[in-house]
């Protein structure tokens, strides 16, 4: 059976009909509101994105852990004059104002849909106008993940028709255009076509243009804004696309990004984490496995080496879900592809000790097995989602879970196919040549169909990558000749430094301890 597949929601759905009862004036700003404000807009002005980075980063989340927790931050209206009434800054406001609210409370569909607004009059001002003006990576990063985020969840809201009033429904009649998946996709392609940021990373690969040298940033005076926009649009097309179930065209989108190399996308931690979940599960869905193994266990030591040092970030508890995730992931990769040789010691221990008796499980391939496959793709992969708008005719239905209900049949399927072949591994390990007629004897199967058993094992683990080259997946692989099987088994390499550094920090440990005993 399916996992219960549904969005966490939020505390409580927040209009303005409750407002005065929680004592909250949207026209009320604090004092230290108002510092805030006219703070950031002088340095944005200025371009200090030193500065900007630590209001953005720090001072808006201590402030809405000090005032805001339970209601939003006062209205654009209440703190425009204090920025000159300037257009671009009171957007850029009210898009932090929507990402608070969405964080810490529920939209009601009004806001949900003034929140699309306000995305397409600042992507518009940022498409259509010269903006002079430079803001940190992790800002413009949160504002293509919160713009596809968002998008996600108003998708999974609408498609819960089922006790929805009618003035909801006569809204989402009304604004049926908004978050409308064309209009979605149009803007982060809009980003990416107007930046010209393929053709960019394209020169810098052949000694022109500095783009990942600055991490975007301009240092001769202009803007990093649309630039670094559209390169953060390429990951969110990737996510869009893997909400939509479509893999192939996702990783098309990512193509000009060398994730093999560091980049912009790695300046930032929830950039980085999002690019490798996203890229890897395509790359798994698409039978891809070893490259899925090999980006899961590179961002997976990475984040072991380095997630102590995020522990006081806004996004702590997102990178803690997303390892977790990407752990779950790595292990169905391993069950269907057992290239153990691709993961690095440190990541195999904490793999094992999360889900070796699972995997163990795993190679069964009965319903047990089944069911472990079912539970971890359903905790580990995306919030699938139905773009298309609902019927409004009666009975209203629930269609939300649809989407993944599809993707996780489709995935059971492909395990299943997978079942043969387990029996035909374990055989091509012992022997390294066996005849067609001895094989088909131990597998209780005429000849006929052990060379089909045979192809099917050579198309699961063959796929296309990228380039549209054909590569291997296999740990053990084979080839026929004269009614002989002559296995081809890829010999792991050792690694002895992973277990000498352990065993180096034990040793330190145990010193340190003797240290502290005092002779007497």
């Amino acid at each position: 059976m399916a996992a219960n597949y549904d969005y966490e929601e939020a505390p409580g759905t927040y209009d303005d009909a409750n407002r005065q009862d929680l004592g909250y004036d949207p026209n009320f700003v604090p004092d230290s509101v108002k510092s805030f404000v006219v703070h950031l807009y002088r340095h944005i002005r200025e371009k200090n994105v030193y500065e900007i980075h630590q209001m953005y980063e720090i001072s808006f989340q201590t402030l809405s852990d000090r005032l805001f927790k339970d209601t939003p931050w006062p209205s654009v209206d209440a703190v425009a004059h204090y920025v000159d009434n300037d257009q671009v800054f009171c957007l850029l406001y009210r898009e932090m104002w929507f990402r608070h609210l969405y964080a810490r409370l529920s939209p009601t569909l009004k806001q949900r849909i003034d929140s699309w607004d306000n995305y397409c009059s600042l992507f518009q001002v940022v498409l259509h106008r010269v903006v002079n003006m430079q803001l940190p990576n992790q800002w413009l990063w949160d504002m293509v993940d919160e713009f596809v985020y968002q998008f996600q969840s108003f998708c999974q809201y609408r498609a819960k028709m089922k006790n929805k009033t009618e003035q909801e429904i006569a809204l989402l009649r009304q604004f049926d255009q908004a978050w409308n998946v064309y209009g979605v996709l149009n803007y982060l392609q809009a980003f990416v076509e107007k930046s010209n940021i393929i053709q960019i990373l394209e020169q810098e690969k052949e000694g022109g243009e500095q783009f990942t040298a600055t991490d975007g940033y301009d240092y001769s005076g202009g803007s990093n804004v649309l630039k670094v926009l559209g390169y953060f649009s390429m990951v969110g097309l990737l996510r869009v696309h893997c909400l939509l179930g479509d893999y192939q065209t996702g990783l098309k989108c990512l193509l000009p990004i060398d994730i093999s190399q560091q980049g912009v996308y790695t300046s930032v931690i929830g950039s980085h984490i999002a690019t490798i979940y996203h890229y890897g599960f395509a790359n798994l869905m698409m039978r891809r496995y070893v490259e899925a193994i090999r980006e899961f266990n590179k961002i997976l030591l990475y984040i072991y080496k380095t997630k102590q040092y995020h522990q006081k970030s806004p996004q702590y508890e997102q990178i803690l879900k997303k390892n977790e995730q990407m752990y779950a992931l790595l292990a169905i990769c391993l069950s269907l592809c057992p290239q153990t040789k691709l993961v690095e010691e440190t990541v195999n221990s904490q793999l094992r000790e999360k889900y070796g008796e699972k995997m163990a499980r795993m190679q069964r391939y009965d319903d047990e097995a089944f069911a472990i496959y079912d539970e971890l793709f359903s905790y580990a992969c995306p919030k699938f989602i139905t773009p298309s708008a609902p019927s409004f005719e009666e009975p209203l239905v629930n269609y939300n879970q649809d989407a993944y209900r599809l993707q996780l049949k489709l995935f059971l399927y492909e395990v299943k196919q997978q079942q043969l072949l387990s029996g035909v591994r374990t055989f091509l390990k012992v022997y390294s040549t066996i005849s067609l007629a001895k094989l088909a004897n131990y597998m209780e199967v005429d000849e006929a169909t052990l060379r089909s058993i045979l192809f099917t094992y050579k198309h699961k683990t063959h796929s296309v990558d990228s380039d549209g080259k054909i590569i291997s997946n296999a740990d053990v692989d084979f080839y026929i000749d004269d009614d002989m099987i002559h296995v081809v088994e890829s010999k792991p390499v050792k690694r002895y430094g992973d277990y000498f550094l352990r065993q180096i920090v034990k040793l330190e440990g145990v010193i340190t301890d003797m240290d502290r005993i005092k002779l007497e």
